[in-house]
């Protein structure tokens, strides 16, 4: 079955003082992969800039570059997309192989797979070689156990230890603070699994996207209600890359979109950027709504 959705992503920023300049990057336009195809997508900057380009990154995400030259004292960023999704193949952790030869399969890789494999088994900014790390990952992953298992185990025992904390935590709070704290949201779960899996010399990377939610029994779907995500996605080889979810406690499923993916957070924000002013306060409204369409062509 192919899911499709309709994903509209808006920020909208105010400011107190007129900002002569801004410059930006944005990382909202969904991407195409095995299992995801991006059929449209619109992005809208009011007020209009006065430069803008469309590229793909180093990690191959589609991102936008923006400069704005008009003072202005708002600045609206709305991305539109239509996503068709099919569910991943399945993959069954009893019938992967033990995660010591993953591993060690991973020393005969050549290529550009090779490079792309070995960045993600490095410490990278946001997610450096924490103590605590390998010892909290050796619990899922014990001798000669698979590996797909060993991440399944893993993400439901983030899922467990860790509490859900709006507000607990930053973009800027390191891995060792969230093991320490027991406390976090979607992105130092994502980190903190990554870290877990890379401690022990298996590679992960971070994936940003959306995730269709659904109202209670009873209860009308809100638009807007749906917010940004952030899971981590490992590599098997032979298989692929296997995205899981530790914040949900599941592999991810037709339900997610994916936008970007990278070492960690830092390669991939949905919207980064400077802007030139005297003013000092500033207000951020963030509204993501995904909607679920009638069904499309097979990919």
């Amino acid at each position: 079955m192919t899911s499709r959705y309709e994903v509209t992503h808006r920020t909208a920023y105010s400011y107190d003082e007129a900002v002569s300049v801004s410059y930006g990057v944005l990382h909202i336009t969904p991407r195409t992969t095995a299992t995801q195809v991006c059929e449209s997508t619109e992005l809208v900057i009011e007020p209009t800039p006065e430069d803008v380009s469309d590229r793909i990154d180093y990690f191959g995400n589609r991102s936008a570059w923006f400069a704005l030259h008009t003072p202005h004292r708002h600045l609206t960023l709305t991305a539109s997309s239509i996503v068709s999704t099919t569910p991943a193949a399945t993959v069954l952790g009893g019938d992967g192989p033990p995660w010591e030869e993953v591993r060690d399969d991973l020393e005969r890789l050549a290529g550009e797979d090779a490079v792309t494999v070995f960045e993600h088994r490095l410490a990278s900014p946001r997610i450096d070689a924490a103590p605590g790390l390998r010892d909290y990952a050796q619990a899922s992953f014990p001798a000669r156990r698979p590996v797909v298992e060993g991440l399944a185990d893993l993400v439901h025992r983030i899922h467990a230890d860790f509490a859900y904390a709006p507000g607990h935590t930053t973009v800027r709070t390191t891995v060792e603070e969230v093991l320490a704290a027991r406390a976090g949201v979607c992105q130092d779960f994502a980190h903190l699994a990554i870290g877990c899996l890379r401690s022990l010399g298996l590679p992960a990377r971070y994936v940003s996207g959306y995730l269709e939610t659904r109202p209670r029994s009873g209860q009308d779907r809100l638009v807007g209600a749906d917010q940004s995500h952030a899971w981590m996605s490992a590599y098997v080889p032979g298989v692929g890359w296997v995205d899981a979810d530790p914040t949900n406690n599941r592999l991810v499923t037709d339900r997610y979109v994916t936008t970007a993916w990278g070492r960690d957070y830092g390669d991939v924000p949905p919207v980064r950027g400077v802007i030139y002013a005297r003013g000092s306060t500033s207000e951020l409204s963030v509204s993501v709504d995904v909607r679920r369409l009638p069904p499309g062509p097979v990919i």
